[in-house]
This record gives C-alpha cells, structure tokens and sequence, in this order.
C-alpha cells in the first residue's frame, strides 16, 4: 500500500467542523503518511431521558414503537469521546456521573475505544501497540505500522482482542490479532482494507477502505480471505459494519473529492451499502446526516447535525424509529469513538 500524501494544512483541524459537509474538488486520491492528523468524529451524545419516538398504525393512531417484551432496551447514553486538546484525552461518558478518562489520543492518532467503554488502545511513533484503561498501560505488541492516521487498531467486539497491522510494504497487508493482556498474537490473514476498520458484532467480519481510497474490502476471520465491497469505488472511511458483516456504513467519495489526510472526519454523509450485492440501504432520517452505526443488535443509530447539540436517531432493522437522543451542548465538537449503552 503507498502510504504517502496529503498533508493537511495548518488550519485543517480548525476548519473541520465548518467543512463537514463541503469537500473542495482536487484530483488527489492518495492518504497522508506521516501527517500528524488530529483525528475527530463527529460529536454524538444519547440522553437517557428522551422518550420513545411514536409512529403512526394504518388507521392513523399513535403507538409507541419498542413497548412490547421483545422491544431492545433504550439507549442510556454511555458512550466515549475524544476531545482535542493539549493531549487529546479519551473519556467515557455515563449519564449521572459525568466523564471518566480513559486515555490520550497523541501521536500519531491511532487509536480506539474498547466497546464497553472500558479500554482504549494505540500505537506509538515507534509502533507500540499499547492498551490502557486510565489507570493502567501495558505494551500488548511491538512492530505495528505507525505515522499513518488511517492504520487505526480496531476492538474485537467483547472488547478482549486488538487487531493491528504490522510494519509491512505490501499492499495486501497482513493482519494481526492479539489478546487485551498481550497473550496470543497470531496473523489471521491479509487485506487490502487496512484503514478505519471495523468489527462486526459476529466476531467474524473485519471492513476497511484501501490506502488509496480506491474500495472497501471485508476480511473473514473464519476463512482468513479478503473480498473486495461491491458498489463502493471510491471511500476515505468506514464506520461500522452490521452485525452480520454485510452492510457497510461508509464515506463515499466522488472522483474529484480529496482522498484526505487520513485522520478521523468531524462528519460525514454516511452511506450504507449492501456489500455482497452493491445495493445502497436507505437511510430513513430527515435532516443533515454525519454518520451513523449499527448496534450489536442491530439497529441503527444515526447522527444528525444540529444548531446546539447534535441528535442521535435510533432506528429498527425496518428502518423505523425508536428513540432520538440529543447530546449535551458540551461534547456538540468532539468525536464519538463508541456508543457503549
């Protein structure tokens, strides 16, 4: 994979959030190497006191989705963030207690948040593979590829598996996992999708986009092969991925968009697609949409753009709503990593 590129320019990080939704058109495809990117996400905060969204019967009457014994349990609101700043720390968030730090997103902002919320992991400029939980760090791996921003670790989705990439010039990289405490590592196989991955709930699924920009690809760690996406040619992040592994949540890029400098997106306009048939799965939610991610039970949750605070709509595997949550005016600039709960 050539992991050379576009530096960002000094105000990038400023201009993040202005920009969310307005991409300059430049013919460069290639990502940054060793730019040191701020990587942000779009702020997203669950409240745990909305209440249940009500849809509409065929007569017309008001019936609150998600009543019965069989309806999934709301969102709390737990969830972890990254704010910048002079070391960029990593907090998780629970309603009624505030935040707890977790971590620091330094150099060269590679890193990710355990999905209960617990642990965050990254890699060094000399490609230490560390995890931490605030008050502890240990070292779980050495020789990771560091100084690329996209090269982010990914949590297994019971939380107790990293998976990482190891230094490497192929463009088919391989692909490593280790255990939390260090135990085990182990190559599982190779994969062009090396950037932004994600983990389906199955445990089994594993979708990146390529260094260049030019696809998704999605790993099985059952078969240790890598097919690339259908009806996706052009991508510079990918979000989350169904439970099942199929559907894939994505930025898609026109042929004149920038590739990017590699770093997390302040807000994107998420597109899902079928990866097996390349169809495009509606997204049912009115507004201007920064992103969005399944749940291990997969629904969907959906990030809308707000004046004040952003809004976080649930919905059911139909499609439907369930529940909207809007986040606290305090966390409207900083990046989700993991909705928790």
């Amino acid at each position: 994979m050539k992991r050379t590129a576009l530096p960002p320019a000094a105000d990038a990080t400023a201009g993040r959030a202005a920009t969310i939704l307005a991409t300059p058109a430049l013919k460069l495809r290639v990502l940054s190497g060793l730019a040191l990117v701020p990587a942000l996400l779009t702020p997203v905060l669950l409240t745990p006191d909305a209440a249940l969204a009500r849809t509409a019967t065929s007569d017309g009457a008001a019936t609150a989705v998600g009543t019965t014994s069989a309806a999934p349990k709301p969102l709390e609101g737990v969830a972890v963030y990254y704010k910048e700043g002079k070391v960029n720390p990593i907090s998780r968030y629970e309603p009624g207690k505030g935040f707890t730090k977790i971590g620091n997103a330094d150099f060269p902002y590679q890193f990710s948040a355990s999905p209960d919320g617990t642990k965050f992991a990254w890699i060094t400029e000399d490609g230490r593979l560390n995890v931490g939980d605030g008050s502890t760090e240990k070292v779980v791996a050495k020789g990771a590829a560091a100084g690329f921003p996209c090269l982010t670790p990914v949590w297994s989705p019971d939380s107790a598996q990293v998976a990482y990439f190891p230094k490497s010039n192929a463009d088919n990289s391989p692909l490593m996992v280790v255990n939390a405490d260090g135990t085990g590592a182990r190559k599982v196989g190779k994969t062009f999708g090396v950037c932004h991955l994600a983990w389906s709930a199955d445990g089994r699924h594993l979708a990146g986009y390529t260094g260049e920009t030019d696809g998704v690809y999605v790993f099985d760690m059952q078969t240790g092969t890598s097919v690339r996406a259908k009806g996706i040619k052009l991508a510079n992040h990918v979000q989350s991925l169904s439970p099942d592994g199929r559907k894939v949540v994505v930025h898609t890029l026109s042929p004149e968009a920038p590739g990017g400098d590699g770093g997390w997106p302040v807000g994107f306009r998420p597109t899902i697609v079928d990866t097996v048939t390349g169809k495009k799965v509606p997204i049912p939610v009115k507004g201007t949409k920064m992103g969005a991610f399944y749940l291990a039970d997969g629904r969907l949750v959906v990030r809308v753009l707000g004046r004040t605070h952003n809004t976080l709509v649930v919905l059911d595997s139909a499609g439907r709503e369930l529940q909207r949550l809007a986040e606290p005016a305090q966390t409207r600039n900083q990046g989700l990593l993991q909705i928790v709960r």
